[in-house]
């Protein structure tokens, strides 16, 4: 598989010609599901659904088919009918000949007074971990994490402990667009030092091979 890293919390997913995109969200480049067979969102906050780039990848593909928690179809399943489906913890399915398991079901607190939403961690072919905004340790092994490395629900102490409990073979920053240049090096430092596995970040549009 190759995956390519997109803005903030968008990945695209390649493997055998096909093309799996999460998380094409409103701080992802606006064509970022333009091409995909199958989109996955792990929640409904605008940073990771965004109807308009949904729209786009679904013109532009009338094959295309989306998965998302419930708080998410119920806002498009009309627009689209027959090519949205509700997933949750636990199911299992294929996504234009990805295999997918469904981990986890509930957001990270971001404050005890802001309600929680669902959110849908998603492992693709058994091997990568998108958890979206949650630090969800699935129950099995996976080769490759992708961190929410920045975010108002959490500290850099926290994602650590998170590398370290799921303990991937390594780790490649998601969820990084609030995170400034200059502080990069300085979680780059931390999470490599102390998070116990291989640790990178890919610049949008940098692609690394993952293990099947």
């Amino acid at each position: 598989m190759k995956l390519i890293k997109k803005g903030h919390a968008c990945v695209r997913i390649e493997r055998d010609g096909r093309t799996l995109v999460i998380d094409p969200g409103g701080f992802s480049e606006e064509d970022a599901a333009v091409g995909a067979d199958a989109i996955l969102v792990t929640h409904e906050h605008p940073d990771h659904f965004d109807e308009a780039r949904l729209r786009a990848a679904m013109e532009a593909n009338p094959a295309a088919h989306i998965s998302a928690p419930r708080s998410v179809t119920e806002k498009i399943s009309t627009t689209f009918p027959g090519r949205v489906h509700t997933v949750g913890e636990g199911d299992t399915f294929d996504a234009a000949g990805f295999e997918i398991e469904v981990h986890g079901s509930m957001h990270a607190v971001i404050h005890p007074d802001i309600p929680r939403i669902a959110n849908s961690g998603y492992v693709v072919d058994g091997s990568l971990f998108h958890p979206g905004d949650a630090l969800t340790v699935p129950d099995r092994s996976v080769d490759t994490l992708l961190l929410p490395v920045h975010a108002p629900w959490s500290k850099v102490s926290e994602i650590i402990d998170y590398v370290r409990e799921v303990a991937p073979r390594r780790a490649f920053d998601v969820h990084d667009g609030l995170l400034a240049d200059r502080a990069r090096p300085v979680y780059d430092r931390m999470i490599g030092d102390l998070g116990g596995v291989e640790h990178g970040r890919l610049a949008p549009g940098e692609s690394v091979g993952v293990a099947r």
